[in-house]
């Protein structure tokens, strides 16, 4: 796992790893049980903090990306996960109401609409 870190986003450093983690999660680049990088190596990487990514790994954990096994390491949750599963339906809503506000400046009815997402979950579904 790859991440990039940037001083100068003015994004936390904590929330930068946060997020690209909860991205390759999504994604599918890391799987169900996947072991995340320990706190320390982590830290030792990308030189910083083993506080910034403890916080990162229990905001994770908090939101139901990753689960915490004192010992043991970090380990990521499976698509069945709650928490993720509504963190995917937010996701989903929020492009849904982009593509209907880009269906209504095209004059697309609710039908045409309708018909191009079928069409898309079948081309998707196929490939």
């Amino acid at each position: 796992m790859k991440l990039i870190i940037s001083n100068i986003s003015g994004v936390p450093i904590y929330e930068q790893i946060k997020q690209q983690i909860k991205a390759a999660i999504m994604s599918g680049n890391l799987q169900e049980n996947e072991t995340l990088p320990s706190l320390r190596t982590l830290a030792k990487d990308l030189k910083i903090s083993v506080l910034t990514v403890t916080r990162a790994y229990t905001e994770l954990e908090q939101e139901g990306f990753v689960k915490n096994i004192q010992g043991r390491g970090c380990f990521v949750l499976g698509q069945g996960s709650e928490l993720l599963k509504e963190q995917l339906i937010c996701k989903i809503e929020s492009n849904l109401s982009e593509a209907i506000k880009a269906a209504r400046t095209a004059n697309l009815s609710a039908e045409e609409l309708h018909h191009l997402l079928d069409i898309l979950m079948e081309v998707t579904t196929d490939g």
